[in-house]
């Protein structure tokens, strides 16, 4: 684990290691200061351990969150672009590799965009079941494990939402990206001795 740890912050990255939700909660609210602006990328994992909730509550940031329900879709648009202009972007990945690349596929590509520039930072939480060998394995979980996954969930809540499910695996991933290395300390990985979303 020290070798991966220091390849990660040799790529540029910032570290922090958890043992469990809730340290990995405790780190997130750390991190998010009063008065930040705050943008969210979709992700079980930040749900997960509790910090999609704790964002919410806040009323010392300013939270651009287009999962609110009952907000229109040019609504839901405006925030998740306001949302890549933030202090800092709250996300997960879909797959990272042991020699630091951070590995993602996305629908709209607002997720995969803010990773890659925008934000002042960008802060990824990252369960163990995300940690793969090489590139080509984190492509491979993406398509057999994080896209199935998430085609599920994505029609399951149509479906509750009185709505036809339509995700499918040619819509559900439209834009690929791989990060190896970004400006210091500019995106924070906190690692998570758990299993998190998808």
């Amino acid at each position: 684990m020290q070798a991966f740890h220091k390849k990660l912050e040799d790529n540029g990255y910032k570290v922090y290691l958890a043992k469990n939700k809730k340290e990995a909660l405790e780190i997130s609210q750390s991190l998010i200061k009063k008065g930040m602006s705050v943008g969210l990328g979709g992700s079980t994992s930040v749900k997960e351990i509790g910090l999609l909730d704790d964002l919410v509550s806040r009323t010392d940031i300013t939270l651009f969150n287009q999962y609110e329900k009952n907000i229109s879709m040019e609504e839901n648009k405006h925030r998740r672009r306001y949302g890549m202009l933030t202090d800092m972007y709250v996300t997960s990945t879909n797959a990272l590799s042991k020699d630091g690349k951070l590995i993602n596929a996305d629908g709209s590509g607002n997720r995969v965009a803010a990773m890659i520039f925008g934000p002042i930072n960008v802060l990824v939480i990252v369960g163990k079941n995300k940690i793969v060998e090489t590139l080509d394995d984190g492509f491979k979980r993406i398509q057999e494990v994080a896209a199935i996954k998430n085609i599920e969930r994505m029609n399951n809540i149509a479906i509750s939402n009185g709505k036809e499910p339509r995700h499918n695996l040619d819509n559900i991933a439209n834009k690929f990206s791989y990060i190896k290395a970004d400006e210091k300390d500019r995106i924070i990985l906190i690692l998570v001795n758990e299993e998190l979303g998808y």
